[in-house]
């Protein structure tokens, strides 16, 4: 594409959120801090929905190839956002929530090509491995920057396989949420945040990222690319199980993470966390992309130090903080 036409579509998309920011606060769209907070401001809640927008404008600048190929992810993607944007303005059951997160990850599935390419009985497994990243998406989206930069990572070594690799996808399938990363990037990696993705933001760049690894993995059959989410899986696994060992509800809000410890305990700055955990992503990225090693080596040499060097800090934060 046109340099151009990039510099257009950037431009859209910043005056698309300047114009959202002034909706939000005629009518109150907004983040109150709690006690499981990480923030002390009232900030504007929802500034991700310019994840779907960006998804809506590479259909206008790209109509006849994403009526033929992208309809069913769009319709997915655009359904998951409006029942989150719905859910940040006055949260809804978790019944409706999931039923909508099925039909939308129906969708991605189907198009991604996997209900071709996968046995009946793998079916299941797809499905909950799918809602349960996007879930991991929302659970980590805590901090400023760190659904921005994390998602910036991982698109970023998507496109990277995409142009040197293999090429799984068009390019600028890629190339739109980037420019809707950085755009929200600059109103969210700041101290004083202007805006929150809230849950449209983290499952709307959620669900595409996730789109993305999907379709590469039913291209090329190697699995091995789900681990571009490593760190995301990793921390939200291990919390799970921390939280079932404690006989806590899983399903709370809560601040036992340690991207939570580091920046409500330890006070270190919520963007030195953020860009910490994308460099950490980056490094396992650039290991796997590259590596020969058979799946279960990669799994074996990418967690077990990143484990243990995350339940080592984990467990030093908790103790010096008595928690």
């Amino acid at each position: 594409m046109d340099n151009f036409i990039y510099l257009i579509i950037v431009v859209l998309l910043f005056l698309t959120e300047l114009i959202y920011f002034r909706i939000a606060d005629k009518y109150n769209i907004i983040d109150k801090p709690n006690h499981r907070s990480a923030h002390t401001q009232v900030t504007l809640r929802g500034g991700g929905i310019i994840f779907p927008i960006a998804f809506i404008i590479f259909c206008l600048f790209n109509l006849n190839e994403a009526i033929q190929n992208y309809w069913s992810f769009g319709l997915g993607l655009l359904a998951i956002c409006i029942i989150s944007f719905a859910d940040d303005v006055k949260t809804l059951s978790n019944k409706i929530r999931l039923s909508v997160h099925l039909v939308s990850v129906t969708l991605l599935l189907y198009f991604a090509g996997a209900f071709n390419l996968m046995p009946v009985w793998a079916w299941p497994i797809l499905f909950i491995l799918v809602i349960g990243t996007l879930n991991a998406y929302n659970f980590m989206d805590g901090i400023n920057g760190m659904t921005g930069v994390y998602s910036l990572i991982t698109l970023g070594s998507l496109a990277y396989i995409n142009k040197e690799i293999i090429r799984f996808t068009d390019e600028n399938f890629i190339w739109y949420p980037i420019m809707a990363c950085l755009v929200f990037l600059f109103f969210n990696f700041r101290k004083k945040a202007k805006c929150f993705a809230g849950d449209v933001g983290s499952m709307g760049i959620g669900f595409w990222v996730l789109g993305l690894i999907t379709l590469l993995i039913m291209r090329t059959g190697e699995y091995k690319y789900i681990l571009l989410l490593s760190i995301y899986g990793m921390e939200v696994v291990l919390t799970i199980i921390e939280r079932i060992l404690l006989k806590e509800n899983i399903f709370e809000a809560h601040r036992r993470h340690l991207y939570q410890l580091l920046a409500n305990e330890k006070k270190v700055s919520h963007l030195v966390v953020s860009s910490v955990y994308a460099v950490c992503q980056l490094l396992i990225n650039i290991f796997l992309i590259h590596s020969q090693l058979p799946f279960w080596a990669v799994i074996l040499i990418i967690f077990i130090p990143a484990g243990g060097i995350y339940l080592a800090l984990k467990w030093k934060l908790k103790k010096e903080y008595n928690l």
